[in-house]
């Protein structure tokens, strides 16, 4: 393989093919020292990695489902905080066995991502490693701080929504993992499921959407749907009382989770990295937000209610309750779960 410059070269080489170029609020781009950037308003700026053998596989993964990954879990969080994307910044640990055409391939997939929802890639770092990583930082911009939305602000009274399916990621992983399991869908529903696990897609139209409709609350479903929502009942005070819905779990969730011997009702709760969106909403301005939201790629279903208390129940479709436990990056790691 080529030295650290040459492959630097690669990468920006792949990523001008891609479409990306710099924004406006970037003066000096990705080749000096440093970026030099003027963002004016306000700022929100997220960190992020993906990791091989913890969050993708370079056996199941295409390169460029790699590259794609890395930057969609990324801005999922400025989606989350209703933040439009800006720059992003990427630290890349290559692995001795990977090759040109393979590094090529994840620099075409992140710049994809990158075209696609207008990102600035302006400056990052190579350096040697035993496995493949990739770590983004993230920047996203509103006019002023009050534009964004954090986790704390669901109150008593507030609606919950859920934007975007659950369990598709979940169910995804098992497919790789245990291509067998793969009859028990039709084939379609199958490449769909592996396609939620291998090609997550960052809500921003519907984040921006629920900021500027007034969500009190915001947060992206990438540990599970019960981890990430008893986030926002600790940061808000408040408890978080949701109904999955059959609408809000992808299709085939049921089918492969029983093939699996999985309860599909915990694993569409708990199986994390669907990267949905869910958000408590004041009720007065419900209908609005509901309407601002469908004018996106991915329209809301009401998900519950915020209550007086603490902690989160989550009732699946028929009213039984699931636990809501997630994923934990790094206890789950610790007992060696898979990705």
């Amino acid at each position: 393989m080529s030295g650290e410059f040459e492959l630097i070269g690669l990468l920006r080489e792949r990523l001008a093919l891609a479409g990306v170029s710099a924004g406006e609020r970037v003066v000096v781009p990705s080749g000096d020292d440093a970026a030099v950037t003027v963002p004016g308003g306000a700022t929100a700026t997220s960190v992020d990695a993906i990791v091989d053998g913890v969050h993708f596989r370079r056996s199941t993964y295409s390169p460029e489902a790699i590259g794609a990954k890395a930057l969609a879990v990324a801005l999922s969080d400025l989606a989350a905080m209703g933040a439009e994307p800006g720059e992003a910044y990427v630290q890349l640990g290559l692995p001795d066995d990977l090759s040109e055409d393979e590094l090529a391939g994840v620099g075409d997939g992140f710049g994809a991502v990158a075209a696609a929802h207008g990102v600035t890639v302006a400056g990052g770092d190579v350096v040697a490693s035993p496995v493949l990583f990739l770590a983004i930082t993230v920047v996203g911009h509103a006019p002023d701080t009050g534009s964004f939305v954090t986790r704390s602000g669901a109150e008593e009274g507030d609606a919950l929504v859920l934007i975007g399916r659950v369990g598709g990621a979940a169910a995804g992983l098992l497919l790789l993992e245990r291509p067998e399991l793969r009859d028990t869908v039709e084939a379609d529903v199958a490449t769909a499921l592996i396609e939620r696990q291998t090609n997550p897609v960052a809500l921003i139209d519907a984040g921006v959407a629920l900021a500027a409709g007034g969500a009190s609350a915001m947060i992206d479903v990438s540990d599970g749907l019960g981890a990430d929502a008893g986030h926002v009942a600790r940061s808000s005070g408040v408890r978080l009382e949701l109904d999955l819905l059959t609408e809000s779990v992808c299709t085939g969730v049921k089918e492969v989770a029983e093939a699996a011997g999985r309860d599909p009702l915990e694993l569409a709760a708990n199986g994390g990295e669907d990267y949905a969106l869910l958000a408590s909403v004041p009720l007065d301005r419900l209908d609005a937000v509901v309407e601002a939201v469908r004018r996106t790629s991915s329209g809301p279903a009401l998900a519950g209610r915020v209550g007086a208390g603490e902690g989160v129940v989550l009732r699946g479709p028929t009213g039984r309750e699931a636990s809501a436990a997630g994923f934990d990056q790094v206890r789950s790691r610790a007992r060696g779960a898979p990705t």
